[in-house]
C-alpha cells in the first residue's frame, strides 16, 4: 500500500511539474483517498482499492497532457 502511495505521488510530481495548482490538488486527492480507506480490513476491498489506485497511476502517466500557451494561437 505504501509503495503504491509513494508511486502515485512520484507520478503526480512528474505529470504536473511546474503546475502548482494541479500538484496541490492531486496531492490532496491522493492523501484524502488513502486516508478515507486506511481503516479498511476486508482483503477483497483492499485489493479492489489497490487495483483502482494502480489504474489511476497508469492513466496519469500515459494519458494526461500538460499544455502551455506559447502564443495567442499556439499551445
Amino acid at each position: 500500500v505504501l509503495k503504491l502511495f509513494k508511486l502515485l505521488h512520484r507520478t503526480r510530481q512528474e505529470v504536473f511539474k511546474n503546475d502548482t495548482k494541479a500538484l496541490e490538488a492531486a496531492r490532496q486527492k491522493i492523501n484524502e483517498e488513502f486516508r478515507n480507506n486506511r481503516d479498511e480490513t476486508s482483503e477483497e476491498k483492499i485489493n479492489e482499492l489497490l487495483k483502482i489506485a494502480s489504474d489511476v497511476e497508469v492513466i496519469l502517466r500515459t494519458s494526461v497532457i500538460q499544455a502551455v500557451h506559447t502564443d495567442s494561437d499556439k499551445i
